[in-house]
């Protein structure tokens, strides 16, 4: 996937929640609060937990959530290898599915390992 298909999902996940905050404000609020508290730094780092929550979503197969936090994993310095490796366990743990959406985590990087 060319990086600007990266920026075009990336607006359109962003475009949905607006949409969602202007129409839902009280949850929009209240995920963003409860997200904010989650993955910052504690005893486990907020890289860390990108690295998690991308391993997650992997297994979820939720490709808006695979874009979204591997893109805060890369801007908290997680390398593409680190990335891949947390997806890798997802592969382990939901098998033929995680290892087919492992795909949407090496289109959300622009830089491909």
């Amino acid at each position: 996937m060319a990086d600007t298909s990266v920026k075009e999902k990336t607006q359109e996940i962003l475009a949905y929640r607006t949409k969602f905050a202007a129409k839902y404000p009280d949850i929009a609020h209240g995920f963003a609060a409860l997200q904010k508290s989650v993955m910052q730094d504690g005893r486990i780092r907020a890289r860390e937990k990108e690295l998690i929550a991308v391993g997650i979503s992997v297994g979820l197969r939720c490709v808006p959530c695979i874009y979204a936090h591997t893109r805060s994993a890369l801007k908290l310095g997680a390398t593409p290898e680190e990335i891949m490796e947390a997806a890798s366990v997802a592969i382990l743990m939901a098998g033929g599915p995680g290892m087919a959406h492992v795909v949407e985590v090496l289109n959300s990087m622009p830089c491909r390992t």
